[in-house]
């Protein structure tokens, strides 16, 4: 890794070296948490967490070959190199921060309430048209996961597009600052964490702090069909670049075509010039991926073609909107989290189904005092669409379910408190041929059922 000698570590993290003057010029080839990815020439970050103190686990780690290790605590004198620091979880993030200042490559750092996984996804493909670009994995996009995603930067790799997602207020703002990026994307302002950033505007306000190490000469890309990105008229004195459906912003499109369960097609247009392209994964939302992707891929010199054949080469991602044909069901897989615009964009998307069409939700975590009306709501727009049946599982569902029933009555709404009764009760439930989406936040564990689903 590219000048992470452990010198250059402890430097980084003001941390205090241990072990001989030879060993400190020492590159690292890693760095890793979970000790059971230990890794020769790796340097070991243990972190202490609510159950387990993974600094139990250095003397196993150190016998596999790893170079050095963190650690919190004094080890005394021992045979391997390691730096002592006050905190782990500070250390690894001023480490990250400096290891990708070594590599000096272009940065795009995504957030948002709805789609940053989809987005980022989209934009990656773009990219990689034309750069080795590396992008955040699964949801190592927080203040321990956007670290680890630096690490597996190399010198090879010609851009990273980086996921950064928030809570509260002031963590944007030290994801800011490891990432440094050189591109600001913000997809939308929703309704996600408002246990803790109250209400929309305090969500603007502590998604913007994305903007507080935006690159001089840098880029910010937003929704301008959002109501509150459409009000940041400029950040560091730089413009953004909007994108859009409702009104003709810098990037936009026009005829839009739901292909249903094959994707959905639309025109791009980018100044005076456009170009059709087929989106491999439904739904009206992902056209504004496409656009946020396209505003990327001219800014860094993509011509419309390789931006086609990007977007055209998207992969869905498990658990986000991945379908899945099980020879006896059709799954929409969009099972690793929820909030009220994603519900509905999922239930618009299942509604252009072929068959019967069945929705199994389930609970929306983080969405403050208003939590039981956001899942009435959830309800009563599921039964207005064209769908067949509605299975609701959760505590909080259960208000779903009421507002379902009450707003629906000759369509079939189904109530469980938990999961797993439902999943015994599957194969009566459900029929061959049937479509099935499957969406819920990400602590109800809804992979389960689609587990289930595959197995039946």
């Amino acid at each position: 890794m590219k000048n992470l000698t452990l010198e250059h570590i402890a430097e980084a993290c003001g941390g205090i070296y241990h072990g001989t003057e030879a060993m400190k010029k020492e590159e690292v080839a890693s760095i890793f948490t979970d000790s059971r990815k230990a890794e020769k020439g790796g340097l070991f970050v243990p972190i202490k967490g609510a159950r387990v103190d993974a600094h139990d686990f250095i003397p196993q780690v150190m016998e596999q070959g790893v170079l050095a290790t963190l650690s919190e605590k004094d080890l005394g004198e021992q045979e391997y190199p390691y730096i002592q620091v006050e905190s782990s979880l500070l250390a690894v993030k001023e480490i990250a921060e400096y290891y990708l200042k070594q590599l000096q490559i272009p940065v795009v750092g995504i957030t948002g309430s709805v789609g940053k996984t989809s987005t980022k996804e989209m934009i990656a493909a773009v990219l990689s048209q034309k750069y080795n670009t590396l992008k955040t994995q699964g949801n190592f996009n927080n203040e321990l996961g956007l670290p680890l995603t630096v690490f597996r930067l190399r010198e090879e790799h010609e851009i990273a597009v980086l996921e950064m997602g928030i809570s509260d207020f002031g963590e944007m703002h030290r994801l800011a600052k490891i990432a440094r990026p050189d591109t600001c994307v913000i997809t939308n302002i929703g309704l996600c964490h408002l246990e803790f950033l109250k209400s929309r505007d305090g969500i603007l306000k502590a998604k913007t702090e994305i903007f507080d190490y935006l690159k001089e000469d840098g880029h910010i890309i937003l929704n301008g069909d959002d109501d509150k990105l459409i009000t940041v008229r400029e950040a560091k004195g730089i413009r953004p670049v909007f994108f859009g459906i409702k009104n003709h912003q810098d990037i936009w499109a026009d005829e839009i075509q739901p292909e249903g369960l094959k994707g959905i097609s639309c025109r791009i247009h980018a100044g005076e010039e456009s170009f059709s392209v087929l989106i491999p994964i439904p739904g009206h939302h992902m056209v504004y991926n496409a656009l946020a992707g396209t505003a990327v891929g001219l800014t860094y010199g993509l011509t419309l073609e390789e931006i086609r054949a990007g977007i055209e080469s998207l992969q869905p991602v498990s658990g986000r909107f991945h379908i899945l044909e099980t020879g006896k069901y059709t799954v929409i897989d969009d099972c690793y989290n929820a909030n009220p615009v994603s519900m509905r964009a999922s239930l618009d998307v299942l509604a252009d189904a072929l068959g019967r069409k069945i929705a199994l939700l389930g609970d929306m975590g983080e969405l403050g005092e208003e939590e039981v009306q956001m899942h009435r709501e959830v309800g009563e727009y599921a039964v207005s669409k064209d769908i067949d049946m509605l299975v609701c599982v959760g505590k909080l569902s259960q208000y779903m379910a009421e507002a379902a029933r009450t707003k629906a009555e000759k369509k079939e709404v189904l109530y469980f408190a938990d999961k797993e009764i439902l999943m015994e009760q599957l194969p009566q439930i459900l029929k061959q041929g049937d479509t099935v989406l499957v969406k819920a936040s990400h602590f109800m564990e809804f992979g389960k059922l689609v587990e289930r689903l595959s197995e039946l």
